[in-house]
């Protein structure tokens, strides 16, 4: 069996995602691996047309209020799994395509992903879940979420 060493949890933050932490910590302890969190914000902030030209990630308004909520969300929860800072990850964009990136150029073994179980179109229009796993060059967990 496989002797992982590094693995990523993803989450959203969602109540359900605590069945994903909770998962992702029993596998880091059973293996004595390091942990990782990743938040992907899939968000496109609304940017103040005055400034874009001059900085085009230039956060303002309601913008860095729900970029600094999700950032002290990811704090927090590293504090209460004692994961150090330089452990915790945020990034913007799409979910499905970020969460294989950064487990790509970290080197993670293992991805621990939630996925809800779909049917019919909405299994078809590609949820965050399926793309990781057919995309990720490592192992994928997924948690089934109820």
């Amino acid at each position: 069996m496989k002797q992982y060493k590094n693995i990523l949890l993803a989450t959203d933050f969602s109540d359900i995602s605590q069945q994903i932490i909770a998962r992702g910590k029993d596998l880091a302890d059973r293996y004595g691996a390091l942990l990782s969190i990743l938040h992907v914000a899939e968000y496109v902030p609304m940017l103040d047309p005055a400034t874009f030209a001059l900085d085009p990630f230039n956060l303002v308004g309601p913008d860095q209020i729900v970029f600094d909520a999700a950032i002290q969300q990811l704090m927090d929860l590293g504090d209460k799994l004692g994961i150090p800072d330089d452990r915790l990850l945020f990034e913007n964009g799409q979910a499905k395509h970020v969460i294989v990136r950064v487990a790509t150029e970290n080197d993670f073994d293992l991805i621990v992903i939630g996925a809800r179980g779909r049917s019919g179109i909405g299994s078809l229009l590609g949820s965050t879940a399926v793309n990781v796993v057919t995309h990720a060059t490592c192992d994928v967990l997924t948690v089934r979420l109820d």
